[in-house]
């Protein structure tokens, strides 16, 4: 039987040990979330670059745009500052890209900061 000193002694030590363990339960969900939406940009781009790079004319950057956005939804919501689209014209041989970089992403209300996350996609123009 606990004597007259002990008691007391768990709800001690579990208000040492709580801030610990909520801080590391935290910061397990904001990793996975970041985690979650830097391959959600990555899938994103990669698909956008395919349509950029498949797709002849001059709207082939609205076309990997627009497929970029699709791509990301209903994760993130990308406007078209945030996706960058080269080189113009996709020559033939060259390499496609499609960029999209997501700054100040704060990972659970920016409790731990801000990130920049970027996302690349390439592929050979034409094909």
């Amino acid at each position: 039987m606990p004597g007259i000193r002990d008691r007391g002694a768990a709800a001690v030590e579990f208000a040492l040990v709580l801030p610990l363990l909520a801080l590391l339960t935290f910061g397990i969900i904001g990793f996975g979330y970041t985690f979650h939406v830097q391959t959600t940009i990555d899938n994103a781009a990669r698909d956008g670059v395919r349509i950029f790079a498949l797709t002849d004319g001059s709207t082939a950057p609205a076309d990997a745009r627009a497929a970029t956005r699709a791509a990301a939804a209903p994760t993130l919501a990308l406007t078209d500052a945030q996706i960058a689209v080269g080189p113009a014209g996709c020559p033939a041989g060259e390499t496609a890209r499609v960029t999209v970089t997501l700054a100040d992403f704060e990972p659970l209300g920016g409790f731990f900061g801000t990130l920049t996350l970027t996302g690349t996609g390439s592929m050979r123009c034409n094909g």
